[in-house]
């Protein structure tokens, strides 16, 4: 199916990227895991009313950057005597970490799953805030007012690593057995947290989110999720006189600029005819992993529910 609104599919096999990289982009991020390292997750594990009889189910705290108290959805067998995989699941923009029936069926298979509330979304985690500027709507542009180190996907990307340490510290967790997986901006931030917490072996990203911004603008496709970005230009920068310091300061958050890092298998899906997250800005985050990667395309889909994909996400994942 022709691609109306993007580029030609041999296009998206070479595109690299609109959004500007940083000078300043690698000391960023590892000034970030630096902090990660220093933060005492003081981890607690609170039994939770839901329970079956073949996993133990609780609600895992820990502190992330900036005294965050940070919560996620803890799943193991009930009858694991030894090292096993585990899962990291990573839930849509302002969603939550869903219902404990969505991961049982990795824990039957023997994994630990542990699914993270995103701080300042629509779970259990706290947003401690302490940014200049709009708080109004739009995670993409919370901090933009001020340095790069305050924007919240900063927080939110390091909490993914935080997390991913948390749960390779287990009991019974086989550190080098761990994947991740999640859809739109879980699909961001599952390659986030691959690329930041290298020991990730399997990662599964579905339809990312939080890709190559400049080319979302360029393709007057900044609605729906991205609908922050032309609200934030026409409230803050309306003449667009900062248009490309504003871009520049977006790129410390674009996934696509952390895939090089990803040292982990990746399997990634994606919707053809998605103009909430468009092909090319997938491709853009794709085209830069480096590490062992496949595609799963779906060429008359949107972002929506690929037929199939969750099994096969499942399969993908039981090679831990």
């Amino acid at each position: 199916m022709p691609l109306l609104f993007d580029m030609p599919r041999e296009q998206l096999e070479t595109y690299q990227g609109e959004n500007p990289r940083p000078e300043d982009f690698d000391p960023f991020w590892d000034q970030g895991l630096a902090e990660v390292k220093q933060t005492d997750p003081r981890v607690e594990i609170v039994p939770a009313k839901f329970q079956v009889p073949f996993a133990h189910c609780a609600h895992l705290y820990f502190t992330g950057i900036g005294g965050a108290r940070v919560h996620a959805k803890l799943l193991q067998p009930a009858h694991s005597d030894r090292p096993h995989p585990a899962v990291l699941m990573f839930h849509g923009y302002s969603a939550n970490s869903g219902d404990w029936i969505s991961k049982l069926a990795y824990v039957a298979m023997g994994h630990t799953v542990a699914a993270l509330d995103c701080r300042g979304q629509g779970g259990r985690s706290e947003d401690p805030g302490g940014v200049q500027g709009w708080t109004l709507r739009g995670h993409i542009v919370r901090g933009l007012e001020g340095p790069p180190e305050k924007m919240l996907f900063r927080q939110i990307f390091l909490d993914t690593v935080q997390l991913a340490k948390v749960v390779m510290a287990l009991p019974n967790v086989d550190s080098q057995r761990v994947g991740a997986t999640g859809v739109s901006q879980g699909g961001g931030l599952t390659l986030a947290c691959a690329a930041l917490e290298p020991r990730i072996r399997l990662a599964a990203p579905t339809c990312p989110f939080l890709c190559d911004y400049q080319r979302v603008w360029n393709l007057d496709l900044a609605e729906n999720a991205y609908a922050e970005l032309r609200e934030y230009f026409r409230k803050f920068d309306p003449l667009h006189l900062r248009e490309e310091k504003i871009f520049r300061q977006l790129g410390y958050i674009d996934v696509q600029h952390l895939c090089q890092r990803i040292r982990g298998e990746v399997l990634m899906g994606v919707g053809l005819m998605d103009q909430i997250c468009p092909p090319s800005t997938q491709f853009a985050a794709y085209n830069k992993i480096t590490s062992k990667k496949s595609l799963a395309l779906y060429p008359d889909f949107t972002h929506e529910n690929y037929p199939g994909h969750p099994d096969t996400i499942l399969k993908f994942l039981s090679r831990l």
